[in-house]
């Protein structure tokens, strides 16, 4: 969780690095550090897998850091932040599915019911990656 507060500091503040103080920059960062943990937590709660929260730091804050854009850089608005944030997502949306259609067809993109049961890494490496724990308590 540290780990993802430092990398959505540092994506708070890479929509637009070159017009706020270093002050502000820091705000900026703090506040995606925080935003980030909240993120990660409510997305777990709404049982979508994140495994390493990618979707919070680079989704979430990065929205925040397109939408913080505007406070210090008198040229950027509002508006234009948005359309270029819905342009990114609905392209990124079209062009995973694509991509993920075809490899649906070609190669599938879900394991056997039996190999994960018994666990992928049994299945591609030929051995459990901790075999200290079991799943009996």
């Amino acid at each position: 969780m540290a780990l993802n507060g430092a990398l959505a500091g540092l994506v708070a503040i890479t929509a637009g690095p070159d017009t706020p103080s270093a002050l502000q920059a820091t705000l900026f960062g703090a506040i995606g550090g925080v935003l980030v943990v909240f993120s990660i937590i409510t997305l777990d709660r709404f049982k979508i897998d994140d495994p390493v929260g990618a979707i919070s730091v680079h989704g979430v804050v990065g929205l925040l850091g397109l939408l913080l854009v505007p406070f210090t850089n008198d040229s950027a608005s509002f508006s234009g932040q948005i359309i270029g944030a819905l342009t990114i997502f609905f392209w990124v949306f079209i062009t995973s599915g694509i991509t993920f259609g075809i490899i649906k067809a070609v190669m599938g993109l879900r394991v056997t019911e039996e190999e994960e049961y018994e666990g992928v890494d049994l299945s591609e490496c030929g051995m459990e990656a901790y075999p200290e724990f079991t799943g009996s308590k």
